[in-house]
C-alpha cells in the first residue's frame, strides 16, 4: 500500500498574531509522519484565508514561498468558518494529489501530536477519525457548562453530533466525494460529516489554552452556531411545537370548560389579572412558535437561491485554468 498523501486543511480569520508560531509547527508535523513512513512526502499543508482583514494571506503567501508544503487559498470575503473549512476540504478533493484530509483550527489549541493515531487508524480501516477532548479540565465552570450544554441539547433536538467532538477530524477523499453531493447551503460539518457514514473511529486528546491571538467564537457565535445546526439538521423543533400546541389547546379547552360551568353556577368573577396572563402567555407562546418556524421558513429561502458557499480569490498555487467555487 502506497503512503497516503494528507492534507492538513486549516481556517484561518485574522490569525496575524498565531500563525508564525503554529505554521512551524505543522511544517514538523508533516515532515514527521512522513519521517516515519505514515504519509507520502508529497503531502501539504492548505491554509484557507477567511475574508481577513489584518495581515493573514500576506503571512500564508510568504510561507508558500519559502516551503512547498505550504499552499493557501484566500475566499473573496468572510463566510464564516464552517465556510472555509468546506472550502479547504473540496479544493483537497477537486486537486486530485489527496488522499486523506485533517481540519484542524490554527491556534493552537488542538494537539497536533494526535494527527499521528488519526493517521494510524485511517491505515487500518476507518475512513474518518474524530478527534474528541478527553477533558475539560482547563475550562471554566461557566464554559464548560455551556459547551457540554450544547452537545446534549443537539443531541437531544435530533442533530447527530460526536460529544465533545469540534472541527479536528481526518476524512478520506474515498468520505469527500460522497460529502460533495450534500449542496446545502446552511453548513454545519458537525453534524453532516457522521450522516455519510463509512467506517469511523475516534482519537482522544487534551486541548490546549490558545497560543496567540484572541477567540474568534464567543458564547454568542456559539449559541448561533447551536441554532444553525439543529435547523439544518432536523425537524424537530417543529414537532415540538406542534406537541406544545395540541398540549396547550387541551390546557385551554379544559379553561374553557371551566369558565362556562363556572358561569352556569353563577360564580364567575371578572378578572382582569387571570385575562392578562392568560394574554400574554399565549402572544409568548405564539411569538416563540412563529420565530422558530420563521427559521425554518428562512433556511428554505436560503437553499432555493443555491448560491454559492464560498468563493475563492486567489491561490498560491494554480492547479486550475478558471476558479472554482463550491
Amino acid at each position: 500500500m502506497s503512503k497516503p498523501i494528507l492534507w492538513i486543511v486549516i481556517p484561518c480569520y485574522n490569525e496575524e498574531q498565531v500563525l508564525p508560531i503554529t505554521a512551524p509547527m505543522f511544517l514538523k508535523k508533516i515532515n514527521d509522519l512522513a519521517a516515519a513512513g505514515l504519509i507520502s512526502e508529497k503531502s501539504r499543508v492548505l491554509f484557507v484565508n477567511d475574508g481577513s482583514r489584518d495581515a493573514t494571506w500576506s503571512l500564508i503567501q510568504k510561507f508558500a514561498s519559502e516551503d512547498e508544503h505550504f499552499i493557501g487559498i484566500s475566499q473573496s470575503r468572510n463566510r464564516g468558518h464552517q465556510n472555509a473549512v468546506l472550502a479547504g476540504l473540496m479544493e483537497a478533493l477537486h486537486s486530485g494529489s489527496c488522499d486523506i484530509t485533517i481540519s484542524i483550527d490554527c491556534d493552537g489549541q488542538d494537539d497536533i501530536n494526535a494527527m499521528d493515531e488519526m493517521v494510524k487508524k485511517y491505515l487500518d480501516g476507518a475512513e474518518v477519525v474524530y478527534g474528541v477532548r478527553s477533558r475539560r479540565d482547563t475550562d471554566t465552570f461557566f464554559k464548560r457548562f455551556t459547551a457540554e450544554g450544547f452537545y446534549h441539547v443537539m443531541n437531544a433536538l435530533g442533530a447527530d453530533i460526536v460529544f465533545n467532538h469540534a472541527d479536528y477530524r481526518l476524512i478520506s477523499t474515498r468520505v469527500l466525494e460522497s460529502f460533495a453531493d450534500y449542496r446545502e447551503v446552511n453548513i454545519f460539518l458537525r453534524g453532516m460529516v457522521p450522516l455519510v457514514g463509512y467506517p469511523s473511529d475516534t482519537v482522544y486528546y487534551e486541548r490546549h489554552e490558545r497560543l496567540a491571538g484572541e477567540s474568534h467564537y464567543p458564547l454568542s457565535k456559539m449559541l448561533a452556531l447551536a441554532f444553525d445546526g439543529i435547523t439544518s439538521l432536523s425537524n424537530k423543533p417543529i414537532r415540538l411545537i406542534t406537541g406544545a400546541g395540541i398540549v396547550v389547546s387541551l390546557i385551554s379547552f379544559i379553561g374553557v370548560i371551566w369558565a362556562i360551568v363556572q358561569a352556569v353556577l353563577g360564580s364567575a368573577v371578572a378578572g382582569w389579572a387571570s385575562t392578562i396572563c392568560i394574554v400574554c402567555f399565549m402572544g409568548g407562546v405564539q411569538l416563540v412558535c412563529l420565530g422558530v418556524i420563521g427559521e425554518y421558513v428562512g433556511k428554505i429561502y436560503m437553499e432555493t437561491k443555491a448560491r454559492p458557499r464560498y468563493i475563492i480569490s486567489e491561490r498560491t498555487w494554480a492547479p486550475y485554468e478558471r476558479k472554482y467555487h463550491g
